[in-house]
């Protein structure tokens, strides 16, 4: 099918945003479904002063599957397990002995 029939069938005027809501459906469909797998590996780079570890990913990645990290004890990758709920942070409030 091409982009006039569908123009013509939903009665669009609109040729731009017509192939823009094809472009989002096609990245819709491309996420859903794992039809490229890939592994990639980086190292973290560490914080400094009070910003967080970074990790950076590639650009063409569409959707992070797992994480692991190599344990230097061992010399074996262990996998991260998500977190279902937010963390729940306590404020330390007991004097400092």
């Amino acid at each position: 099918m091409t982009v006039q029939e569908i123009l013509e069938r939903t009665q669009m005027k609109e040729t731009a945003l017509c192939v823009a809501w094809i472009k989002d459906a096609i990245h819709l469909i491309e996420s859903q479904h794992d039809e490229t797998i890939g592994t990639w590996k980086t190292n973290i780079i560490a914080s400094t002063g009070s910003e967080d570890n970074k990790y950076p990913f590639p650009a063409n990645m569409i959707k992070l599957k797992s994480v692991s990290v190599l344990d230097t004890s061992d010399s074996k990758y262990k996998r991260i397990k998500r977190l279902v709920h937010k963390p729940s942070i306590v404020e330390d409030t007991a004097p400092n002995d």
